[in-house]
């Protein structure tokens, strides 16, 4: 089964690591993925760029209105995840028990990824998403 480790922090949790030099945060990550990559569970895994350099897409009138930088009041941000190929739920909590970058304000947020098979196969467009996972290597 995959799991989708979300990597949560509070703005004060993020600002905390400002001045963490940055090596010692590529170290400390590499060492946690290496675990990983050696232990045959990790599928992917991505950080993202600072929320003010992001824009949202507000679905709430029509048409939907795009705005700059974070989500207005943001009381967390999503800075990242993994995904891992485990055998079950606490697997993945084991994992993110693991993580580096922990402390107050910091949460990882653990999600089964659903599979395509679990969709009904009779519908066209599962189907067409199956033909394009088939031809692009990914099922």
């Amino acid at each position: 089964m995959k799991y989708m480790l979300i990597m949560r922090a509070t703005d004060e949790a993020f600002a905390s690591f400002q001045d963490v030099p940055f090596e010692e945060i590529l170290e400390a990550m590499g060492r946690f993925n290496d675990e990983m990559i050696s232990a045959g569970v990790l599928v992917a895994a991505e950080g993202l760029d600072d929320a003010e350099k992001g824009v949202v897409v507000d679905y709430s009138s029509e048409p939907p209105v795009v705005t700059d930088g974070p989500y207005g009041e943001t009381k967390e941000l999503f800075g990242g995840f993994y995904i891992l190929d485990v055998a079950s739920q606490e697997e993945a909590v084991e994992w993110a028990k693991k993580a580096p970058m922990a402390g107050p304000g910091m949460k990882t947020e653990i999600r089964r990824v659903t599979s395509i098979d679990e969709f009904p196969q009779d519908n066209v467009w599962i189907q067409k998403e199956r033909a394009w996972r088939e031809a692009t290597g990914q099922l």
